[in-house]
């Protein structure tokens, strides 16, 4: 009689990422400009796109921003495709100027 295999009830590997975008901000005069840019893509990100996202430095620079973005999916496919998302979304605010982006692979260690 065959030995019935039993399912483990956690996931063999995580898939674990994470983006920093260095954005500049033309057309903001105060800080609370800034703030009114920098939120829709804050919370775009987590809502639309179910990605952890904050920002992460120059909190006190009128044109300057740095958004951290953070994803884990079960499949590396998956994770690609969470960030392809995520990116072309924070691409897509013409007011908004992505100076650069860095992509950061979490490794899974035994």
């Amino acid at each position: 009689m065959a030995r019935a295999t039993r399912r483990r009830p956690y996931a063999e590997t995580v898939h674990a990422a994470a983006l920093r975008f260095e954005l500049y901000l033309r057309e903001c005069r105060s800080l609370k400009a800034k703030r009114s840019l920098i939120r829709p893509v804050i919370e775009g990100l987590r809502k639309r796109h179910r990605v952890s996202a904050s920002e992460v430095a120059h909190h006190d620079a009128w044109h300057l921003a740095t958004i951290g973005v953070a994803a884990v999916a079960p499949t590396q496919t998956q994770l690609t495709e969470m960030l392809d998302d995520a990116q072309r979304f924070v691409w897509s605010f013409p007011e908004i100027e992505v100076l650069h982006v860095v992509h950061s692979w979490m490794e899974e260690e035994e």
